[in-house]
């Protein structure tokens, strides 16, 4: 079983309220330190805005992205009190986002998650191949 470092996923499971707190705070010195301009409280305000975006953005795609661990046969979701096994049957849908570097997995009767994969386990189990023998036809 091989799964994704521990790194990437909290990078990716928190990055959009790394950049929240950010902004946030850089409205908050902003408004504080250049006093109260309308053009300071316009950039303020703007700045406050993108914070609120993607703090959204944070709470709607955080718990989506999980841990999983991969193998030929099973599949491994992590949760932190538990894991969950799947065999490769109960995919219902894979599809690789490029940009991210991470997959979207559909299983039967449970909502879409996302997970990171390492290079290598991308490479041996074929995911990024369209004619892998791995996957189901209807995954694909």
């Amino acid at each position: 079983m091989e799964e994704a470092s521990p790194i990437k996923f909290y990078l990716a499971r928190y990055f959009f309220l790394a950049l929240s707190a950010l902004q946030g705070l850089a409205a908050i010195l902003m408004f504080t330190q250049l006093g109260t301009s309308p053009k300071t409280r316009f950039v303020a305000f703007a700045l406050f805005t993108v914070a609120m975006i993607f703090f959204s953005l944070h709470m709607l795609i955080s718990k989506r992205i999980k841990r999983v661990a991969l193998s030929k046969k099973k599949i491994e979701v992590i949760n932190p009190t538990k894991v969950k096994s799947y065999d490769w049957e109960d995919v219902k849908r894979l599809k690789f986002i490029p940009y991210l570097n991470m997959y979207s997995l559909k299983l039967k009767g449970k909502s879409k998650i996302y997970f990171l994969s390492t290079q290598s386990t991308a490479t041996l189990l074929g995911l990024s191949s369209e004619n892998s023998d791995l996957i189901p036809k209807k995954v694909r």
